[in-house]
């Protein structure tokens, strides 16, 4: 089997942290995002990955060579010249995906994070015999996303309603597709929408069904999703009783730290934070839903919340990192400094305190 991940763009919404890495790559719970994804479909018999990408495809391709071995997968790119939405990559990939085995095809968006129920996606796909298979979530405020109409029974979806001012259903599009290769018959390459211009049609012949995704979902492309996300990841983690999750004295609620941290005496760590590889926590540090990436360093009595620490970036002793404070990488914070909701460039050094949120070039 193959997959497609639609990787896109620069990731701007995630800056700082994509100024130093495509999106992608940024970790999470200390993992590169993709590598979660490619994990699961490894998983599920996936042989080949093809990543669809206008960015940066040299710096992804040599930063997954390593995996390709590791995990013993194929990972190849299909590069854009110009954005092509989300059905178009799928028209220019087209010779990656067809093979002769007729098999049907994974298609992901790559910033959503969930436990990628692939097994199951794969049974419905076959149970059903329509042309395509999409995953939704159930939302509490759907008027915020396009939502997916579906006969409840069977998972046949009557339409999609784009933003309903009306209640029309909780479901949204989660962003997971299993396609028959025909599907691609379908799209012409140009920039198009697979939600708006390919799903629409297969749906009115009746060939498009849905599967309600078990478990949690979060597309983590933004700060504040992403330390969602997180919390969301590390309770499956909880409920799958994962050896994955950190235990001590110091530690309150789900926490993962890379066992080649350091964690000094007195800390109280959690909940819902992961602490990168090479971190050093100094003494009386306190950490609460945050990522503290690879090779950070917080010093004494410092005290993070509800932010991203970039990679090897220092906050000084007693300082106050909070409300969605982002450091980019190679930030320095210094001793006794305030910030609330700084968005810090990489190779800063902050002096003074940042009081309300703002961004800091």
């Amino acid at each position: 089997m193959k997959a497609l991940i639609l990787v896109g763009g620069f990731g701007t919404r995630l800056r700082p942290l994509t100024l130093s890495v495509p999106k992608p790559l940024v970790e999470f719970a200390n993992k590169p995002m993709i590598l979660h994804q490619i994990e699961a479909l490894k998983a599920v018999g996936v042989t080949e990955v093809v990543l669809a990408i206008n960015y940066q495809p040299e710096v992804m391709l040599n930063f997954l060579k390593e995996f390709e071995a590791s995990l013993g997968i194929k990972i190849t790119c299909s590069q854009e010249t110009e954005p092509l939405g989300t059905a178009g990559p799928l028209a220019l990939a087209r010779d990656k995906l067809i093979d002769d085995s007729g098999e049907p095809f994974f298609v992901l968006n790559s910033d959503v994070i969930s436990e990628y129920p692939f097994k199951e996606m794969i049974q419905f796909h076959k149970s059903h015999g329509g042309e395509a298979s999409l995953m939704v979530t159930k939302v509490d405020e759907p008027s915020k996303y396009g939502v997916v109409v579906m006969e409840e029974s069977t998972g046949q979806v009557e339409r999609f309603v784009e933003k309903p001012k009306l209640f029309v259903g909780n479901k949204i599009n989660a962003g997971f597709y299993l396609l028959n290769p025909s599907v691609l018959d379908r799209i012409q390459l140009r920039p198009t929408s697979i939600e708006k211009e390919v799903f629409p049609k297969i749906a009115a012949e009746k060939k498009l069904y849905a599967m309600v995704l078990p478990g949690f979902w979060m597309d983590v492309g933004q700060p504040r999703d992403y330390i969602t996300g997180l919390r969301l990841y590390l309770d499956s983690l909880k409920k799958h009783s994962s050896p994955k999750l950190a235990s001590g004295p110091h530690i309150v609620g789900n926490v993962i730290v890379d066992e080649s941290a350091k964690i000094g005496e007195g800390c109280l760590i959690g909940p819902d934070v992961a602490i990168g590889s090479g971190c050093v926590i100094e003494s009386g540090v306190r950490l609460s839903r945050c990522t503290v990436m690879r090779g950070v360093r917080i010093k004494k009595h410092a005290c993070i919340s509800g932010s991203i620490i970039g990679w090897h970036s220092t906050v000084g002793q007693w300082a106050r990192v909070e409300n969605m404070t982002i450091l980019g990488e190679d930030v320095h914070v210094c001793d006794e400094i305030y910030s609330n909701g700084g968005v810090v460039l990489p190779h800063k050094e902050i002096k003074s305190s940042i009081l309300k949120p703002e961004i800091v070039m």
